[in-house]
């Protein structure tokens, strides 16, 4: 009974928020106003769902710099996990073009100007990389999910290039972050979420010039392998890990 409750609320905050960013996203042309309402919901739905963050390896990256963050993908709690975890930046994704019939939900996407592509359709690929593009020029941050769609089972799965590409032709550093937990708690296919501790490990920068025009095989591998190193079998710190790990961050880490 007392879930069902806080789905309720879930469900009526994310009607509200939604039909405010849409509002407000109209006179917003790059999205960065409504996006801090898109911050408000996501805080309130981890608070709500009983989720703590665990951040690891803030204090490697510039707050006043852009970049391109690329993440594996478990859950459709990666997204609010992820705003809530890099709140310094304006994060914009690049996501199918089927989520904006989501009402709602994708509503408010098109409201805070994300970046959809239609897979099947190599010209509408080019666009949004160019679109992509105009938004980092803006001092937007842009989020991939390389995998392209929620593992099952938390192991990754093999990456697609387009992000790397975009790294390639923007000259924008690429950030690789680390997920592990979100499949634990909300599951591909599944509707309860449960409560408990997600940890986020964002590695340091990679700079793509650094492997030059013929190097997007290198990039690829070499963020894969980041990725990689830092997912969690048991899905569990130590307390000592948790509390060096608070410790280490410093000012730009914490834990929500």
């Amino acid at each position: 009974m007392f879930y069902a409750i806080k789905l309720a609320v879930i469900a009526v905050l994310t009607v509200v928020l939604s039909l405010l960013t849409v509002l407000c996203g109209m006179f917003d042309a790059q999205g960065k106003r409504v996006y801090r309402i898109n911050q408000i919901w996501t805080r309130l739905v981890l608070k709500l769902g009983g989720i703590t963050l665990n951040v690891k390896g803030l204090n490697q990256l510039d707050p006043q710099q852009h970049y391109i963050f690329v993440v594996n993908h478990q859950s459709n709690l990666d997204i609010p996990v992820l705003v809530q975890a890099l709140r310094q930046f304006q994060l914009r994704w690049i996501a199918k073009k089927e989520l904006l019939w989501i009402p709602f939900f994708g509503w408010a996407m098109w409201a805070t100007k994300h970046i959809t592509v239609d897979r099947a359709d190599a010209l509408d690929a080019r666009r949004s990389l160019e679109v992509a593009k105009q938004r980092m020029a803006a001092g937007i941050s842009v989020v991939i999910f390389p995998e392209g769609t929620r593992s099952t089972d938390g192991s990754l799965l093999p990456f697609k290039r387009g992000g790397f590409l975009l790294a390639l032709k923007s000259k924008t550093p690429i950030v690789p972050v680390t997920i592990n937990g979100t499949g634990q708690l909300l599951g591909k296919g599944a509707w309860r979420l449960r409560q408990g501790t997600i940890n986020v490990t964002v590695s340091a920068p990679l700079t793509a010039e650094d492997f030059g025009p013929g190097g997007l095989r290198g990039l690829a591998a070499q963020v894969q392998e980041r990725i990689a190193a830092n997912l969690q079998t048991n899905d569990t710190w130590s307390a000592g890990h948790v509390n060096q790990t608070s410790a280490a961050i410093g000012p730009q880490g914490r834990t929500v």
